[in-house]
């Protein structure tokens, strides 16, 4: 993350907040699965084989909607023209999902509406990438707290005072993106998706202005 310039650490973490909150309206919607975080699926997933497939439908039709998703993100960045047109391009995809899964949860279709949340959180890990690399992770936090932890030591250490607070900016991202996803689904339910989607555009037109420069 500290290879990245501020404002796309500023975004970075802004996309985790959103993260969040999409991972909370679908924790509570499916009652304790993910459409973002896919080692708790994954670990769903081995408990549910050991008592049979039926419970294990839901964390492997999850997982692969989610890679899915990685896939159609990562094509979408590589055919935008230029690198600088790469993250907009991702993040109109992205916004275009979560904007259809609220069209779709309003007419009624909730796993069709949840199924287009779990390919807008795969999409949007494609969004920092270098050498066809994912350089900032926004829907898992577990790498990031060992980079933070890391960070702290290189302090510690008589290193760079201040890197780790990124990490922890970012891990704050998405536990602040969670807890409001949480207290909206309490009044709205998946309605909350009218508020991702637009907010998920206006970060796209920051992304536009950032653009891709590198150092």
């Amino acid at each position: 993350m500290t290879r990245h310039r501020r404002r796309e650490r500023v975004l970075a973490a802004c996309l985790a907040m959103l993260a969040g909150y999409i991972d909370a309206l679908g924790f509570l919607k499916l009652g304790g699965f993910f459409v973002s975080f896919m080692s708790g699926n994954s670990t769903r997933l081995g408990v549910g084989l050991s008592t049979g497939w039926a419970a294990a439908s839901l964390p492997a039709l999850l997982i692969g909607l989610f890679v899915t998703g990685v896939v159609a993100g990562s094509l979408v960045g590589r055919a935008a023209v230029t690198s600088a047109r790469r993250r907009p391009a991702v993040l109109g995809f992205v916004t275009l999902l979560l904007a259809g899964a609220a069209i779709l949860e309003e007419a009624g279709l909730g796993f069709g509406a949840v199924a287009a949340m779990t390919l807008a959180m795969g999409a949007e890990n494609a969004l920092f990438e270098r050498d066809g690399e994912v350089s900032i992770g926004l829907t898992y936090m577990t790498g990031t707290l060992v980079k933070l932890g890391q960070r702290i030591t290189d302090a510690l250490l008589g290193g760079n005072r201040w890197s780790w607070i990124w990490y922890l900016l970012l891990w704050s991202g998405l536990v602040a993106g969670a807890l409001t996803g949480a207290a909206v689904y309490e009044r709205m339910g998946l309605g909350g998706l009218w508020i991702a989607a637009p907010v998920a555009a206006l970060f796209t037109v920051a992304a536009g202005m950032i653009g891709d420069e590198r150092r």
